[in-house]
């Protein structure tokens, strides 16, 4: 059975950093894109960002380019989003879908377009002063 868990998410200050987690089982992350999108309470589910874990290559939404990086760990079946910098226009639920990688389309289409069959049921990021 196919599951996608997030962790991480708290509650932090303007400026702080959160590393967000995105645990995958019953099926291994080599074959998949996995991204992680976020929507705050009455706006649109967005891609933050994005990546193909079998070979590392990433692709980040403007919002979080220079401020956050997204990681794989093979082994752990789990891939990280590392937000720094966090600013009021970040906090929202953070989810992490997954799907097979389908060559036809490249990183930014999965990172913008939540067409995603498999997703987890979020964790919450909360920042505040």
């Amino acid at each position: 059975q196919v599951q996608l868990v997030e962790s991480g998410g708290e509650m932090v200050q303007p400026g702080e950093s959160l590393r967000l987690s995105c645990a995958a089982s019953g099926f291994t992350l080599n074959s998949y894109v996995i991204a992680w999108f976020r929507q705050a309470p009455g706006k649109e589910r967005e891609g933050v960002a994005c990546m193909r874990v079998g070979d590392g290559s990433s692709y980040y939404l403007d919002a979080a380019r220079g401020r956050f990086s997204i990681s794989g760990d093979n082994a752990k079946n789990t891939v990280y989003l590392q937000m720094n910098n966090l600013s009021p226009e970040d906090p929202a639920v953070y989810y992490c879908p997954a799907d097979p990688f389908v060559p036809d389309y490249g990183l930014e289409y999965y990172c913008k377009n939540p067409q995603y069959t498999q997703w987890g049921r979020g964790t919450l990021v909360i920042v505040s002063a």
